[in-house]
């Protein structure tokens, strides 16, 4: 039969004698320690999940999950698009010719990605369509040279909708006039904002214009974009669909363009997890002190408990269950605060910006220009259930104290 006098007498040593005012401070020490280790524990790791999320939504939805490249064109590229879309995984194709340029409108120079599309089928494999800041991505249909911009590329070259923007390719014409960069004129018809450093590298034009630019027939096209219903397959799906197209094609999946940034967030996130893990696990410990000047101010108690039949693994069961206790409620403090700010942080970070008139967030660094956050409960348990096994670990050395002292020798002068 289960004993509870000593988890009864474990949570009334929880709180000190009013007297003790001492021990009552660190007590509440521990409890604060813990409640604020787990708190910015929840709030950070929140906040990297909300990096995370931006990353895979705004830089990954506009670039391809995997590409199949031609060597330049792809061969009879619609049948090849029909055998691409039936594979396991993919959810989207869509043709791609894309030129490395540097446009110039009046004194104003930029370089950029130029990517021809096929405006309908694009919706398919990217969030452009949805991220249309003025103008339409539909007027690409129209093959008379219109072009979408990057809405911070359209603001360095200092063009709107309606204005003219010069392409000017990496290559060269030769005739008897001599030797002449390929330059082409174009109208802007839209901008896109997605709020990353996409919006100054990126621009659109429609396909069919895209091969006259570079010269190929009207109805070729470089590579085949490709999406997945889940961009984590893509590395691998990408080389079964290599060794079913006939023919000599490359392959690249969006591992080898933006995985770097991936990889660094989900790294940032482990390392700052277990640095601020190291708060919680100190903030632990100091039950330990908590405990050890408890078991102190109580060996009287002790003793007589002691002395009326407890053996020493109630004693030590005891202090555990005190100092459980203080874990738990520090934890469980530490979790409701933690939980509260990393659902409010976005609000309050904005709050303070437009308060102090100050941008802590520069798209140009950061890929966006504020703070997100994205709270996961399999964090949180983690976070609970390292807290306290830490908590449980701080109060044996002090619970077996306890179970040491002996009852004569704690009365002798009493």
């Amino acid at each position: 039969m289960i004993n509870f006098l000593p988890f009864a007498i474990g949570l009334r040593y929880a709180r000190a004698k009013r007297s003790n005012h001492f021990i009552s401070f660190i007590s509440f020490s521990s409890i604060a320690g813990l409640a604020l280790g787990v708190m910015v524990l929840i709030t950070v790791l929140s906040v990297m999940n909300g990096f995370d999320r931006e990353l895979r939504q705004r830089i990954l939805g506009m670039v391809p999950h995997a590409t199949l490249w031609g060597d330049p064109v792809l061969n009879d590229w619609r049948d090849t698009a029909k055998l691409v879309a039936k594979m396991p995984d993919v959810v989207g194709v869509a043709p791609h010719i894309q030129a490395q340029v540097m446009f110039q409108s009046g004194e104003s120079v930029h370089g950029a990605i130029l990517n021809g599309i096929n405006p309908d089928m694009e919706k398919k494999v990217s969030i452009i369509g949805d991220n249309i800041a003025s103008g339409s991505l539909d007027a690409l249909k129209d093959t008379s040279f219109g072009i979408v911009l990057g809405a911070q590329l359209a603001k360095m070259l200092r063009v709107d909708i309606g204005d003219k923007v010069t392409a000017i390719l990496p290559k060269a014409n030769v005739s008897i006039a001599g030797v002449a960069p390929v330059l082409k004129r174009f109208t802007v018809v839209g901008t896109f904002e997605v709020g990353a450093e996409l919006d100054s590298s990126l621009a659109y034009i429609n396909i069919k214009d895209a091969a006259k630019l570079k010269r190929y027939k009207a109805d070729d096209v470089e590579a085949l974009r490709i999406s997945f219903d889940d961009l984590f397959v893509a590395p691998s799906r990408i080389w079964d669909i290599a060794r079913a197209v006939p023919g000599q094609n490359r392959v690249s999946d969006w591992t080898r363009t933006h995985g770097s940034l991936f990889q660094a967030i989900k790294m940032e996130k482990t390392m700052i997890g277990l640095l601020l893990l190291l708060i919680v696990a100190v903030a632990a410990f100091n039950i330990v002190s908590t405990l050890v000047m408890v078991v102190t101010d109580k060996r009287n108690d002790i003793a007589i408990l002691r002395t009326m039949g407890l053996t020493s693994s109630q004693v030590m069961w005891i202090f555990v269950v005190q100092g459980m206790f203080i874990g738990m409620l520090g934890t469980l403090i530490g979790v409701v605060l933690g939980v509260t700010l990393a659902l409010n942080v976005s609000e309050i970070i904005a709050a303070l910006q437009t308060l102090l008139n100050v941008q802590f967030l520069s798209a140009d660094v950061y890929f966006i220009n504020y703070l997100p956050s994205e709270l996961q409960w399999s964090d949180v348990k983690l976070i609970v259930i390292s807290a306290f096994i830490m908590t449980v670990a701080a109060t044996i050395y002090p619970a077996w104290r306890a179970s040491k002292v002996e009852p004569a020798e704690a009365l002798r002068y009493e």
